[in-house]
């Protein structure tokens, strides 16, 4: 129901249904101020123009609201489903949002006759075995690697697998079986795959059983090699169990979400248990949170996290939650029952805990840290006598004598550094080495779109380079009209050594150098290296990619077909380069004296 005419208040409201759904409240401009549901339309839009004890925050979007926006659903569950689809969608700057993570890693026995243990984002399917979700990339490789330790189960791709002639270092340092090559029967690498399942779905208690038992009758078999490897593996398992895992004396599966408030800031700690191990924790800092409660950010979090994840079948919070209806919901979407709990005992109660203070410390840490930033960029304004310095961007250029030429963009903004505002710039169309057009391209490609009214105005762009590149900068601004910003040049200086950088100012003929413990030096040190890391990285995957296709695209006689089994065969460009001339002609399609003109080129 939308107003196309004056918008009537009082009219409106009266008009509501005393039924669930969506309202949506906007400005003059039409731009969406606040998305919220309710289980009764007129009584919670009206609640807003009614209750005199408003924060300030909201009594500030009140004041801008042009028009109100509604849609009725079947049921507040259904309610609360659409309202976090627009908030993702509309991003409004009144409700409370958190950063979207697309996915969680897990760790993945596949369905292979050899199954392969491996790391995992993504869509889950049937068809193989999926473990977690971990918080973070870290928690789950360093689960893969200590599985390995253990059980030794294979981790490398399907192709190489396939291909393999010999074991590989894999083997040699006692981290895998080396099945792609016999090494192993099928039979007993299943022992150790159905092992480190259980040891996933925490039943590390009939994982040490087994393999107990398992090492007993071979000793009375007098297969004594066999029953000293179950040993090796009951030693590593004790091992793993002190270094990596909180046991929990039960296999429960369970996520606990707290928060905690800092001088006005909040934070929320996500901890995860699976099988009865914490597998670690993940913070979050919640935009527009300004004076909400602990409540209204938790289930906001809820809301928009576990409305597009797996859920557990319990959720522990650290604040008590009206949240009957998401309960609904999660476990239609789940297809098992969810709890949603506050109150805790036992080791549940200190799971609450320690989520609290990992909350606190992480908001502690972030303190210090942004203390330190802020002194860096008030000595940076004052160098520079720029009193709005806020947002800086800066330019790199990185290439290997004009191969793969690459662009870089990073920006610092409300004092730290903003990834996804991160941008690289393929260059093409100049001559290899050229870095003044190279910069120049990607000056233009970053800075036409604010001509239109698009992306936003840097309060000063560091380009990494001399005068040359400074002057190019100059240029490109020039004849886009935007001379106002601030510029500035980063010169490695004669030593080329950090400290003694010379700042390039159009403005200055001569260079400014600051002293190596200056904190604006600090600062600008700290986005140029950004810079300059991110260029590369951009650069030797270009390279990489490049590389990996035209040096084999380039030998006669090596068509597609060879070039993907050659590729397969050897795990990638690097291996066929190591490989042998004798290896290179084992290779299916691959004559020897085709392999002789291989090796050649390649070397």
């Amino acid at each position: 129901m939308t107003q196309t005419t004056e918008f009537d208040l009082k009219s409106f409201v009266a008009s509501l249904p005393l039924l669930p759904g969506v309202y949506r409240m906007l400005d003059s401009q039409g731009q969406v101020l606040y998305v919220g549901k309710a289980g009764q339309l007129k009584k919670r839009v009206a609640s807003y123009f009614q209750k005199k004890n408003i924060s300030p925050r909201i009594s500030l979007m009140v004041s801008h609201i042009a028009r109100i926006e509604v849609t009725v659903t079947r049921s507040e569950a259904e309610a609360l489903l659409l309202e976090n689809n627009l908030i993702k969608t509309l991003k409004p700057r009144y409700n409370i949002l958190f950063r979207d993570d697309k996915s969680y890693p897990y760790i993945v026995l596949t369905g292979h006759g050899f199954p392969r243990l491996a790391y995992y984002r993504g869509a889950t399917g049937k068809q193989h075995q999926y473990f977690g979700p971990y918080p973070n990339s870290h928690a789950a490789k360093e689960s893969i690697q200590l599985l390995q330790k253990i059980f030794r189960i294979r981790t490398c791709e399907d192709s190489t697998f396939s291909n393999r002639a010999r074991p590989c270092l894999l083997h040699q340092i006692h981290r895998c079986t080396a099945p792609c090559v016999g090494l192993i029967s099928q039979q007993n690498y299943a022992i150790d795959v159905r092992n480190a399942n259980l040891l996933l779905q925490g039943k590390q208690s009939e994982v040490e059983g087994l393999l107990r038992q398992g090492m007993e009758q071979a000793a009375e078999a007098q297969h004594y090699e066999q029953a000293a490897a179950l040993r090796d593996q009951l030693h590593a398992l004790h091992t793993v169990q002190q270094k990596q895992f909180m046991e929990s004396g039960r296999a429960t599966d369970a996520d606990i979400v707290a928060v905690a408030e800092l001088n006005g800031v909040l934070c929320l700690n996500l901890a995860m248990v699976r099988g009865g191990r914490h597998l670690g924790d993940k913070s979050f800092f919640p935009q527009n949170a300004e004076g909400q409660a602990a409540d209204e950010v938790l289930h906001a979090f809820l809301a928009q996290h576990y409305l597009n994840h797996s859920v557990p079948p319990l959720i522990l919070t650290s604040t008590p939650l009206a949240a009957n209806a998401l309960e609904e919901l999660l476990g239609e979407q789940v297809g098992h029952k969810v709890q949603i709990r506050h109150s805790a005992s036992g080791e549940r109660r200190q799971w609450l805990d320690m989520a609290l203070k990992n909350a606190l410390l992480t908001l502690h840490q972030q303190a210090g840290q942004q203390a330190g930033q802020l002194a860096r960029l008030e000595k940076l304004r004052e160098v520079l006598a720029l009193p709005q310095l806020s947002r800086i961007e800066c330019f790199d250029i990185s290439h290997t004598m004009g191969e793969a030429t690459v662009a870089s963009c990073v920006v610092y903004d409300n004092l730290a550094m903003r990834t996804a505002e991160y941008r690289r710039y393929n260059i093409s169309g100049i001559t290899g080495g050229d870095d003044y057009a190279a910069m120049r391209q990607a000056l233009f490609r970053r800075y036409q779109k604010l001509q239109a009214g698009e992306g936003k105005r840097p309060d000063l762009i560091l380009i990494d380079g001399g005068a040359g590149q400074l002057s190019v900068a100059c240029q490109v601004l020039e004849q886009l009209g935007l001379m106002e910003i601030p510029l500035m040049g980063v010169a490695k200086g004669v030593e080329r050594k950090p400290g003694l950088e010379q700042l390039l100012l159009p403005q200055h003929e001569k260079p400014l150098q600051l002293l190596p413990d200056n904190p604006a030096l600090h600062l600008i040190q700290q986005v140029r290296d950004e810079a300059h890391r991110f260029a590369i990285r951009g650069h030797r995957a270009k390279r990489g990619k490049t590389r990996t296709t035209s040096m084999l695209e380039e030998i006669s006689g090596v068509g597609e077909r060879r070039r993907r089994n050659l590729l397969a065969r050897f795990g990638g460009l690097q291996g066929v380069y190591q490989a042998s001339l004798e290896e290179l002609a084992q290779v299916e399609g691959i004559s020897l004296s085709l392999a002789e003109k291989i090796y050649q080129q390649l070397h």
